[in-house]
């Protein structure tokens, strides 16, 4: 899931995914500054501009956010399962699309399954 853009994309793909899986448990002001910073690409300065709060505070509840996720995700694990999850479907999905470049009867079945997969992957 993660790309080749080093560790700031990185850790904004995480932190895009830890905010979807629990950002509903956070404060609509922890929402909103996340979404800011992460989705909008606004700098800390900008931020403050925004929600006409001082940078400092901009910058507080963006690490207290963050660390709220963290713990959840430590203690919870969805992210960490949804990887998994991802990675065994794309096991499958190579599985499947080898089985069917073998000699024989296609069968509507594998495609089916096949197909399901790679939406499930999308």
């Amino acid at each position: 899931m993660t790309g080749g853009g080093g560790p700031v994309l990185e850790k904004r793909e995480r932190m895009n995914y830890l905010s979807d899986f629990y950002g509903e448990l956070l404060t609509p002001r922890q929402q909103q500054i996340l979404d800011l910073y992460y989705n909008h690409d606004l700098s800390l300065g900008e931020i403050s501009s925004e929600t006409r709060i001082s940078r400092q505070a901009a910058h507080d509840i963006l690490k207290r956010s963050e660390g709220t996720l963290e713990r959840l995700e430590g203690k919870l694990g969805l992210y960490r399962r949804f990887l998994r999850q991802q990675e065994e479907l794309t096991a499958a999905l190579t599985l499947l699309e080898e089985e069917k470049r073998q000699p024989g009867p296609e069968s509507p079945a594998l495609q089916e399954a096949i197909d399901r997969i790679r939406t499930l992957l999308e």
